[in-house]
């Protein structure tokens, strides 16, 4: 969009805070770039210049605006719509992948060359794995700076900084205020919380609707890992330096986030996971337009508009629930889930709540006994064929994987069949067009509403709601009368 200058100068005349994230203002007269809804009087056109990232911004020596903080917008929402290799690579680096292995380590995930990632990722975005991971980085280390009271050399190798002497520099040339004065700018806004705990702001694109997103995760939450208290959806987080546990609240502008982590080197990587959970970069006007044009969905979007799709932090953890949850009710799949969890789950700390376990990785459920489980023998094939899959790495569900291939990847395993897989498709990798046609509450709505009630018949009805399938499914959900259409009391 950014080479759009036409566009991208209506938008920052009329401060649309829609195309936050689509792009970066830079203006040469003051060396400074934006977000195209910054509050302060639009410049020229002629002294406009366009970017499709903040990491590609602060390349051409710009430096972030202090009113606007466009490294805090909302992230672009092509990449939880795109699954080619720019997407995939996207997702890797917010997920903390090139400051954890290196450009290496994401070229080996993606079954890529550095150079070919390098080169496509500066085609589009104007930076490649490098500066965009640096962004990143810089993004963990004001958050730190301004949410907590570690040391700036303890924070900066938590932010993921090699030297203290590399942080300095970067936070210096990216927000043109040294560490110390940033953290100067925040005490007057607000007091540092105690070290490892934190309190952020999650911005999102309005509209959101938090009944659905909030109500479905409360109503499937597993014992242990996820509970619903004081008005926030709390769970454990498994982070690749140690664990966290984080407590989301939906606030009329934001979400407020309270992370507490054993490690803050996973700072970046839980922000990434909980935006992801709550599907927070999605682009709700593009979606509910195109949903409107459908007669029988156009109700249900203008009732509530900006649905977003519940999503996990953790994919194989979701496969895993999306087995258990085969042909039983709601709760019989949380009580199966929470068992797995009392017998396999690592033990964590909780002092703020009553979450008691991580949910167990693929490592300790290969150990299950396929016998302890109270479910059917095929639907303990099932998991314990899934759970090996998952273990060998013949099946990849991280954010790195083609959601075509996972699919045809899932659908060779026994007992897999289209609700699994597309509930799979849908919550674990976050394919916006997953449609679980087959699904109960979807074929209720859909006799209630007068769809076409068989499967083959409502997916050619739904053709035209193609790319966004799986917020489709989220308006036909709330039709109906059920918790996880509803926020707790």
């Amino acid at each position: 969009m950014h080479e759009d200058v036409e566009r991208c100068v209506r938008a920052v005349q009329s401060k649309d805070a829609r195309f936050d994230g689509w792009f970066f203002v830079a203006v040469i007269t003051t060396g400074i770039y934006c977000r195209p809804s910054c509050p302060v009087v639009p410049p020229k056109p002629e002294n406009m210049r366009f970017y499709p990232s903040a990491a590609a911004a602060q390349l051409a020596g710009f430096r972030a605006c202090k009113r606007c903080r466009p490294d805090a917008s909302p992230g672009s929402p092509q990449w939880n719509e795109r699954a080619d290799l720019v997407a995939r690579a996207m997702r890797l680096i917010a997920d903390g992948v090139v400051d954890r292995d290196g450009v290496p380590g994401l070229a080996a995930r993606l079954g890529y060359s550095i150079r070919q990632i390098q080169r496509q990722l500066l085609a589009e975005l104007g930076a490649g794995p490098l500066a965009l991971a640096r962004a990143q980085r810089a993004q963990t280390a004001r958050l730190l700076i301004e949410t907590s009271s570690l040391p700036m050399s303890d924070l900066a190798f938590a932010a993921g900084f090699a030297t203290v002497r590399a942080f300095n520099d970067t936070v210096r040339e990216v927000f043109a205020l040294t560490p110390t004065e940033l953290r100067a700018r925040a005490a007057r806004r607000q007091a540092p919380v105690a070290s490892g705990s934190l309190v952020l702001r999650l911005p999102f694109r309005a509209p959101l609707c938090p009944d659905n997103l909030f109500g479905h995760l409360a109503a499937t939450a597993v014992p242990g890992v996820e509970e619903w208290r004081d008005g926030a959806y709390r769970r454990t987080l498994r982070l690749p330096h140690g664990y966290g546990v984080a407590a989301l609240r939906p606030l009329p502008d934001h979400i407020e986030c309270r992370l507490v982590l054993t490690e803050l080197r996973d700072l970046a990587t839980a922000i990434a996971r909980c935006r992801w959970l709550l599907d927070l970069d999605a682009d709700p006007v593009a979606v509910d337009e195109l949903l409107r044009s459908d007669p029988v969905l156009a109700p249900l979007v203008d009732k509530n508009p900006g649905r977003r799709v519940p999503r996990t932090v953790d994919a194989p953890e979701l496969a895993v629930r999306a087995v258990l949850g085969q042909q039983v009710s709601t709760q019989a799949a949380c009580t199966h889930a929470g068992r797995l969890v009392a017998a396999y789950g690592d033990p964590v700390n909780d002092a703020g709540g009553g979450l008691t376990h991580l949910f167990p990785d693929t490592a300790a459920l290969a150990s299950l006994d396929p016998a302890s489980l109270a479910v059917p023998q095929a639907r303990r094939t099932t998991l314990t064929s899934l759970v090996s899959a998952l273990t060998t790495g013949e099946i990849d569900l991280s954010p790195a994987s083609d959601w075509q291939q996972a699919r045809a990847q899932l659908a060779r395993l026994p007992g897999f069949g289209p609700w699994t897989i597309e509930t799979i498709a849908m919550r674990a990798l976050g394919d916006p067009d997953a449609f679980v046609a087959a699904d109960l509450g979807v074929r209720r709505a859909a006799r209630n509403l007068n769809l076409p009630v068989s499967a083959p018949g409502l997916t050619r009805h739904a053709a035209a709601w193609r790319p966004w399938r799986a917020y489709a499914v989220q308006y036909l959900w709330a039709s109906g009368d059920h918790p996880i259409n509803r926020l707790p009391a």
